[in-house]
């Protein structure tokens, strides 16, 4: 009987070598995957007790130059030391839009509307809602960036809806005259209702005063089954300059003392009673809660614990 050929340890590690090459010449390479981009979700659901939230991503940009925005009354030193150790750029900072629909089981209710009708029609037809089923529009404030939603020259963009807002907020607007105000939200008028801080929106909605970055901005406090989230708006613009420095100045507060101090109030208020908020501008999906740390505050994503 024959003894078949030993091969060495060499003789086995080249063939392995070459093995490669071989099927390399067999089958030529492919093509690399085409690049597509940054990109985000459009909507974000949760629950809070018996109610559904949801976060709408009308839009992001990149703007250059933050300190142009926050921290005006700080150094370029102390910004650049602060923003390096958490890991974020000097020359330009992500801002997102995030209005939010709320699901009572009774009523559908979007707070604020984005920059265009375009941007919260589109926004609001992915998480699955149309826009004749939003039947109360709140608007925390008259920026833009926040009533630019609400008509175009078709008309109103919820046309079921009637509409509730801080009468703070509205007489101030009224008096002062403003192109977005008079084009967008006096016509809807008579359509509106006024609400002072403790009033209510319907049952588990209630107005808070969050007075500062406008003469009469509103938060709101979401409550179901004993949880609760504040719809908070713009009195924080930015998850590390406005939670770990309060008190440096934003170029859009109009009243920057009593902007810092509603900050501060609000902001012990969530992190003494563990509340998630969501904040307009805070990275998308733009929930998460609020820790004491040191004479300020840290901001923590949420992560599963609206899933339960």
């Amino acid at each position: 009987m024959s003894q078949s050929p030993t091969l060495s340890r060499r003789e086995l590690m080249l063939g392995a070598a070459a093995m490669p090459l071989v099927l390399g010449a067999a089958k030529p390479a492919l093509s690399a995957a085409e690049m597509l981009g940054v990109n985000a979700t459009r909507f974000s659901r949760m629950k809070v007790g018996a109610f559904e939230v949801t976060t709408l991503l009308t839009n992001t940009i990149t703007v250059p130059g933050p300190q142009n925005i926050f921290g005006m009354n700080v150094s370029a030193e102390e910004f650049g030391k602060v923003s390096a150790e958490a890991n974020l750029p000097v020359d330009k900072a992500q801002f997102f839009f995030t209005p939010t629909v709320v699901n009572t089981g009774n009523e559908l209710i979007l707070f604020d509307t984005g920059q265009s009708p375009e941007g919260i029609s589109a926004a609001l037809a992915q998480a699955g809602y149309s826009n004749d089923q939003i039947d109360i529009v709140v608007i925390t404030h008259m920026h833009g960036d926040h009533i630019g939603g609400l008509a175009d020259a078709q008309g109103a963009t919820f046309p079921n809806a009637r509409y509730v807002t801080g009468a703070v907020e509205y007489d101030s607007w009224a008096k002062a005259g403003h192109d977005g105000f008079d084009t967008l939200m006096r016509p809807l008028a008579a359509q509106t209702s006024m609400i002072q801080g403790g009033g209510s929106v319907a049952s588990g909605i209630t107005a808070v005063e969050a007075f500062g970055h406008t003469p009469g901005h509103m938060a709101y406090m979401i409550e179901s089954n004993g949880q609760q989230m504040l719809i908070a708006a713009d009195f924080a613009n930015h998850y590390v300059w406005s939670l770990a420095h309060p008190d440096w100045e934003v170029k859009f507060d109009m009243d920057k003392g009593a902007a810092a101090a509603t900050r501060r109030r609000l902001l012990d208020m969530m992190a003494a009673d563990k509340i998630a908020f969501v904040g307009y501008h805070m990275p998308w999906p733009g929930v998460g809660y609020v820790e004491a740390k040191d004479s300020a505050y840290q901001y923590v994503p949420s992560s599963y614990q609206m899933m339960l």
